[in-house]
């Protein structure tokens, strides 16, 4: 079909809009709350560059809850909201009013879970509307699983929507990166529908608008949501002693959380005993609450890959230089950050303490059977991140 020129001026307009939003997106790495160091400014540019895509897939190329498609968020090079360096976030658009069908092979991941959210105040929704984890999904011995969303009741696994359903997110966090397999799984709607794969005018505005918008209001709010520990340093709060919202948390255990501030001449030890938990992780990660590269870094660890002392003691070591201990966490280049620790499916919950020193008095302060590690073992523990992370993502 023959087109004409006269939306050219919607189009250009629409585009424009689309780079004036995306520009004004930068006040957020020059304000006065944001850390002066190069390597922060650097990051916070490449953050929002970053999340333009996510933002595009969210409200442009994946928004039709008709024919959706799960889609991953993060990746370690796309991130945002203190991502956990174990997981692998996929989601898709929904509508409350209609049926879907999530089916596929569930993989072998250590934490598993289905969340349904509703749309909200925040860039990422608003209330959970309901949530299948681990053991409520039924799985058949090939590996099989099929989860219905509809607002009727349905037989086998089923989470119940309501009329302001808009997203289904599906968790999988992986203890030992190498062993563990991703899921395979689609998401259908139910019942006979034809797809349009006409663009209109309309459409592409209000996405680039829309998607704009959703750049600089994510990064903004989980930036504004960070200061809130910044200013209580060394602390491991959880979202809901700072903010009463209804922001979409891992189901299962909410996170705890820190703000470290830590020169190149000091160092940063954190101290608790695990819990029994179905899982457990220790996440570390900027200014901006984006992880460290975990695919170079030692920026992690968890109920897999973690080294206990011998009296089932977690210790990690915030340092600029490596300290020689199992469980480092690398600052890569940066003075300032978070740290996160989750128990999920947790007998007890209990809070890390801090304690900051000058970086030679570490040697008198650890235990004097603290666990080390060699050159050797230390770039084996990096090898196997990378390997770990190309089985997740299938780079």
């Amino acid at each position: 079909m023959l087109g004409d020129n006269r939306n050219d001026i919607r189009l250009k307009a629409g585009w424009d809009d689309f780079c004036d939003q995306l520009k004004g997106a930068g006040d957020l790495i020059f304000r006065d709350s944001t850390p002066t160091h190069d390597i922060d400014r650097a990051k916070g540019l490449r953050l929002l560059a970053r999340n333009v895509s996510l933002a595009l897939q969210f409200h442009l190329d994946n928004n039709d809850p008709d024919f959706p498609e799960l889609m991953h968020y993060f990746d370690p090079i796309r991130k945002q909201g203190g991502d956990n360096t174990d997981a692998l976030y996929m989601g898709a658009p929904i509508n409350g009013d209609h049926t879907y069908r999530i089916s596929g092979m569930r993989g072998d991941a250590r934490y598993f879970a289905v969340t349904v959210v509703e749309d909200g105040a925040t860039p990422w929704g608003g209330a959970v509307v309901g949530s299948l984890i681990d053991g409520d999904i039924e799985v058949d011995e090939d590996g099989r699983f099929e989860i219905v969303l509809s607002a009727r009741e349905h037989p086998g696994n089923w989470i119940q929507t309501t009329a302001g359903s808009w997203r289904v997110t599906v968790r999988q966090f992986f203890a030992d990166w190498e062993n563990e397999a991703p899921m395979v799984a689609c998401i259908d709607r139910i019942g006979e529908l034809k797809h349009n794969p006409v663009l209109t005018v309309e459409e592409i505005t209000r996405g680039l608008s829309d998607s704009a918008a959703w750049v600089r209001e994510s990064t903004f709010y989980w930036a504004n949501m960070l200061d809130k520990w910044k200013v209580q340093p060394n602390q491991f709060l959880s979202y809901r002693q700072l903010d009463d919202n209804a922001i979409d948390a891992t189901p299962g255990g909410e996170p705890l959380i820190c703000y470290w501030q830590v020169p190149e001449d000091e160092v940063l030890v954190v101290r608790v005993t695990p819990p029994t938990a179905d899982y457990w992780a220790v996440e570390f990660g900027n200014c901006w609450w984006e992880t460290m590269d975990y695919r170079y870094r030692l920026c992690s660890t968890n109920c897999h890959h973690a080294t206990l002392e011998d009296d089932g003691e977690l210790l990690l070591v915030v340092a600029h230089e490596d300290p020689g201990v199992p469980n480092w966490l690398d600052p890569s280049g940066h003075m300032e950050g978070y740290i996160t620790v989750r128990w999920i499916g947790a007998a007890n919950y209990p809070t890390p303490e801090c304690t900051q020193m000058k970086r030679q008095a570490l040697a008198d302060y650890l235990p004097s059977a603290v666990h080390t590690v060699s050159a050797a073992q230390r770039r084996e523990q990096l090898a196997a991140r990378r390997r770990g992370v190309i089985k997740r993502f299938s780079y």
